[in-house]
């Protein structure tokens, strides 16, 4: 089966690394012809684990296709994915510019019977305004050519990409015809092997599916935030919390991590596009908004932790481990460590900072406004505190009596309490942590 893949950024690039593993022929199309010169000498442009070895093997294979130009692939397709991005504009919104350019090359190069899937994040809505862009360019061209639509929202954990898209928990597809349906159903036939589920529905309600996944998995973030915020008032301890409720089966214990809030490209753009969806239609999403108003304060909480413990923080040293805003990526895209370095540097105080993959995109954000350390104890090194902000497992184990007799003070921060506190505080160093 042969496809084409428009964008090549996060999206578009594993979907179709994985697509071909599975045994189809995928061509990815991009209009920025360095990057596309690059993925053909088998320069992959993002950090994904394992994403590099999969693009090299089914280039090798000749499964993999790069390419320029979407008219000179389509009449070898029997789809095209929509993967491009769809970044917020300056309200908010869901800049849905990248994602219309593409419908208007798909009907100024279809030729015959084609099924356009946007796979890119996009609001409610968005499939029948892109219908009717396509019909608007066909009569310009002055022709008739059947096509059909479909709506397949991603739903990959960056840093477990290729694993969440080769065994999902489901597979959501809208569609809005039979023969778009057919061909759907022949690209993920391979996947049902693994036992899960492709569930197909309408277009519109596929496109809200991927929004209220996303809302839900956000504001389990900020519920739990608020939770820990009082259990430090009351003396409660949040990690006892979260056990004792993620233990009812009702509830769970997935995404019930205190800690100092989300980053991403995706939970902050969707809830967003979502609240801006609801006030569009004439409603609020009063849930949903406090959820954002939870996280963008829950930003604030590390620095206002090194306040608490160590007061003005002018002429202060501070090093910072973790600056992407998960492990396992380089996205630092609205990251909480972001936040924590603006509010410290407000206060003149210096910041160094590592992060094992991380800090090529820091440099690009941060400039020359911090100091990059080599290694985890040279970060530390005549620190007054020390923040840990991304969990990355080589944080989990330091060698803290090393980290003691290097800083130059004794706090240090637990933005994702995942450190001991007991052992901490029995070398002589302050662990604070979120919600206890």
């Amino acid at each position: 089966m042969n496809i084409a893949i428009v964008g090549t950024g996060y999206v578009g690039l594993v979907s179709g690394a994985c697509f071909a593993e599975m045994g189809a022929h995928v061509t990815c199309i991009d209009i920025d012809r360095e990057k596309i010169e690059n993925l053909k000498k088998g320069k992959i442009p993002i950090y994904e684990p394992g994403l590099d070895e999969l693009v090299k093997r089914n280039v090798a294979a000749g499964r993999l296709h790069f390419s320029v130009s979407l008219a000179e692939t389509i009449d070898d397709v029997e789809a095209v994915f929509c993967a491009v991005g769809t970044p917020p504009d300056k309200d908010g919104n869901a800049d849905l510019s990248a994602v219309i350019a593409v419908a208007r090359d798909f009907a100024r190069s279809i030729t015959d019977f084609s099924i356009l899937v946007i796979k890119s994040t996009v609001p409610v809505g968005t499939s029948a305004k892109v219908r009717k862009v396509i019909e608007e360019e066909m009569k310009e061209r002055d022709v008739d050519i059947p096509f059909e639509m479909a709506s397949n929202p991603e739903f990959l954990k960056e840093g477990a990409a290729i694993k969440d898209f080769m065994s999902p928990d489901r597979v959501v597809i809208g569609v809005d015809g039979e023969k778009a349906k057919n061909v759907m159903q022949r690209l993920y036939r391979p996947f049902l092997l693994n036992n899960f589920r492709v569930i197909f529905m309408d277009i519109t309600s596929a496109e809200m599916t991927k929004y209220a996944a996303n809302a839900m998995l956000a504001t389990r973030i900020s519920f739990i935030n608020d939770i820990a915020n009082l259990c430090e008032l009351t003396g409660a301890n949040v990690n006892m919390v979260r056990k004792a409720i993620g233990a009812d089966a009702r509830i769970g214990s997935k995404f019930l991590y205190p800690g100092c809030g989300y980053g991403g490209s995706c939970f902050p753009k969707d809830i967003r596009a979502l609240i801006n969806t609801g006030l569009e239609h004439g409603y609020r999403m009063r849930v949903i908004e406090a959820v954002e108003e939870v996280n963008e304060d829950q930003k604030h909480i590390l620095y206002r932790k090194l306040k608490k413990h160590l007061g003005s923080l002018s002429e202060k040293k501070i090093a910072i481990w973790g600056l992407a805003f998960k492990p396992e990526t380089d996205d630092m895209r609205l990251a909480p460590s972001l936040t924590l370095i603006n509010d410290i540097k407000k206060e003149n105080a210096s910041v160094k900072v590592f992060d094992p993959v991380a800090m090529d995109e820091a440099k690009k954000l941060l400039g020359d406004s911090v100091e990059y350390a080599r290694d985890i104890y040279d970060c530390v090194t005549d620190a007054d505190a020390l923040v840990l902000v991304t969990e990355w497992k080589q944080f989990r184990l330091p060698a803290w009596k090393t980290v003691k007799k290097l800083m130059s003070g004794t706090l240090v921060v637990d933005g994702r309490n995942i450190f001991d506190k007991a052992e901490l505080d029995s070398l002589g160093l302050c662990c604070s942590q979120i919600g206890s």
